[in-house]
């Protein structure tokens, strides 16, 4: 695959097939465009109605072509699409773009069309981008396989790179970049994937050493696995990869029996598991190409502390409270910074961050250009943001202090220039100064910048503990469904879970005798395969302190079951010993259809579902990537101790986070769904008291 994707995106011959002497039209454009760009590769068009179109050579069908073709664009009526890729495959044609539209888009007909495309592709081996798409531009070699108008402007290389989905907002932000002075050096839109799809293309992109950083545009995922190890290839490599992906309120829509299951919605899970590989995520297409503009044009900063610079305290209240927001440390500058700062900044101004200079900014660039080498050089200051607005008649001499600023430091920073005139913007653009619209947006790129960084150390320094972790399959209960308390401890256990003792009494008589061993007080659970959520069904009884109360609560929990599901197959009772624990938390696995294996971690109890503070990473992690999972809570405060109440065993949690996470890697689709709620955490461990596994 790769090698047929390589002669897509950089073929050294192209045929067109469907060719038009009429550029104005769709089958027109791609000739045209190729000429125009001077590609030097073998082209051949293909039409039985010209003998040549534009002084090139045109061929009747595909076997008069004398030359070997790697890429074929085929831009003829959708019912001919199936037969003409066999007529490639007989050619050993490697790759084609189709163009043309009416397959499983339209329904009906359609989808028998694409599932004849699909069985052709496989037939005659030709890979195939589309149908139903934009094709591709690759700027660096001249290879126009598109008919969008986009490709007849300017189309000079970048060091980014655009692969989408969606071929209409696809050239919508090309051109938008295009505008910003970011040319893509690739732009392939995808269409409707039935055969290669986003990951297979956007793998190829990145491979190549001209690419800097990816972005992408995204509406449905097909291949988890392949964009996970896509990031992982882009971290090792150092290259960023920026996604917007539409869909962010979609829940999950099957009926889930654990809290897991529930709250696994499709975007929860994509959000987490892109971030826990390095993703950084935009949440539109204006926001991507900010984010493309600073990772192209910026060093990563080593930490979180950011730098602000203004000539307005409005604005730098504004980005203080954005900055905080985001998670960045609006950095506390140094006695000596400060120092620094009041033999350049006027005594009206503000010389802690963020830092104001004052409309005397615009009368001595000089302020500027040292009170910026000044915050900058403050070792708690990583990056900084540099903010003004509408200075056209200063602009050039702005633009002057900015570059020298730039030389001055290594540290990255990004100018917010409110009303920038058109020829300062272009001469920031050549310098490599990001330069973004407004306070908010400057804020929120240096955030994807220092989170980048941080996700890639992150994963640095975790990888040693990642390939350490045990692999062996685990031993699951035989059947499927709900599997036993008991049978599910025994699983749990084996892989490292710490689990509260558990016995099961099938009458009253042994519920009393369980609860003599185990010591009181004791809690009682129905056992039942059909009653997964026990506390709803009336079946849990905590808190019993002698035989009386545990006869009573056996016939009172046997009465709920039968009126709650009067068909339920009930076992007994499970017996526990009362667990303590300061602070409840869950811990589960949810199979996601798209990544596989998932494992949450959050605030537990009954109200898990309505809380609803919980986080997912893709399984298997280590205790290190768990606590990281811990931190992004908003209850990550009540572990670390608040009102007098001592912090939790971070060590016990995450063992046991990354142990469940383990098992749900090695189990791989067998386990559908695991939850350990209530998970009991204290200052001296963390041990689940109630554990649901579901199999198939």
């Amino acid at each position: 695959m790769t090698t047929a994707v390589q002669r897509l995106l950089a073929p050294r011959s192209i045929a067109i097939l469907g060719a038009s002497a009429d550029f104005n039209k769709i089958n027109g454009r791609t000739l045209k465009a190729l000429l125009d760009k001077h590609y030097a590769g073998a082209i051949y068009p293909v039409n039985p109605k010209y003998a040549d179109i534009a002084g090139v050579k045109c061929y009747p069908d595909v076997a008069s072509i004398p030359g070997p073709v790697d890429l074929a664009v085929v831009a003829v009526p959708a019912k001919l699409v199936a037969s003409t890729l066999r007529e490639l495959g007989a050619k050993e044609v490697a790759a084609a773009v189709v163009f043309s539209s009416g397959f499983s888009e339209v329904g009906g007909e359609g989808v028998e069309r694409e599932r004849d495309l699909r069985e052709a592709i496989r037939e005659s081996g030709v890979r195939v981008l589309g149908p139903n798409c934009l094709g591709l531009i690759n700027g660096h070699e001249n290879v126009m396989a598109t008919f969008s108008q986009f490709s007849l402007g300017p189309t000079e290389p970048g060091p980014a790179a655009f692969v989408t989905q969606s071929g209409a907002l696809g050239t919508a932000t090309a051109g938008m970049a295009r505008r910003r002075g970011l040319n893509f050096g690739y732009f392939v839109n995808t269409g409707n994937e039935t055969d290669l799809n986003f990951v297979d293309v956007m793998r190829v992109v990145m491979d190549d050493p001209r690419v800097k950083v990816g972005a992408g545009y995204i509406e449905g995922l097909k291949d988890g696995p392949g964009l996970v190890a896509l990031a992982e290839s882009a971290l090792r490599a150092g290259k960023p990869l920026i996604i917007t992906k539409v869909g962010r309120t979609q829940a999950g829509a099957r009926a889930i029996a654990s809290h897991t299951g529930s709250l696994a919605g499709a975007d929860a899970v994509f959000d987490a598991v892109v971030r826990q590989h390095g993703i950084v995520r935009a949440r539109s297409d204006e926001q991507l190409l900010d984010f493309v503009e600073v990772f192209t044009k910026s060093a990563l900063p080593s930490g979180k502390g950011l730098g602000i610079m203004t000539r307005s305290g409005g604005a730098g209240a504004l980005m203080a409270d954005r900055a905080e927001e985001l998670g960045l440390e609006v950095a506390t500058l140094s006695a000596d910074t400060i120092a620094a700062l009041k033999k350049v900044v006027p005594v009206f101004g503000s010389t802690r961050n963020p830092v104001d200079i004052t409309a005397q900014g615009l009368v001595d660039p000089g302020i500027m250009r040292e009170s910026l080498k000044i915050m900058l050089a403050d070792p708690a200051v990583h990056a900084g943001i540099v903010w003004f607005a509408f200075t056209e008649k200063e602009a050039d001499a702005t633009v002057r202090t900015l570059i020298e600023a730039k030389a001055q430091s290594a540290k990255p920073f990004v100018v917010s220039w409110v009303g920038v005139p058109e020829h300062a913007l272009k001469k920031l653009q050549e310098a490599g100064i990001p330069c973004l619209r407004g306070a908010e947006p400057a804020v929120d790129a240096v955030a994807a910048l220092m989170q980048y960084a941080e996700a890639r150390r992150a994963w640095q320094a975790d990888d040693a503990a990642r390939k350490a972790l045990p692999r062996s399959a685990p031993t699951l209960p035989s059947g499927a469904g709900v599997a036993s308390t008991l049978e599910a401890a025994g699983v749990l256990r084996d892989c490292g879970v710490a689990l509260a003792p558990a016995e099961l009494a099938r009458n009253a008589q042994e519920a009393v005798a369980v609860a003599a061993r185990c010591g009181y007080p004791v809690a009682l659970k129905v056992e039942s395969r059909d009653l997964p959520h026990k506390t709803e069904a009336g079946g849990v009884k905590l808190a019993l302190r002698d035989a009386a109360q545990v006869k009573s609560a056996y016939a009172e929990i046997m009465d709920n079951a039968r009126r709650c599901a009067p068909g339920a197959r009930v076992d007994g009772v499970i017996v526990q010993k009362m667990a303590g624990g300061d602070v409840e938390l869950v811990v589960g696995l949810q199979n996601d259809p798209v990544f596989g294996p998932v494992v949450m971690a959050g605030l537990g109890g009954i109200y898990v579902e309505v809380l609803k503070d919980v986080a997912f990473r893709k399984a298997p992690v280590t205790p290190a990537t768990a606590g990281r999972m811990l931190d992004e809570l908003k209850a990550a405060a009540v572990l670390r101790g608040v009102r007098g109440k001592p912090a939790v065993s971070r060590e016990a949690l995450t063992r046991l986070i990354s142990a469940v996470s383990v098992l749900g890697a090695a189990a791989g689709d067998r386990l559908a769904e695991l939850d350990l709620n209530p998970v009991l955490a204290s200052p001296d461990d963390a041990v689940a008291v109630d554990w649901l596994m579901i199999t198939r």
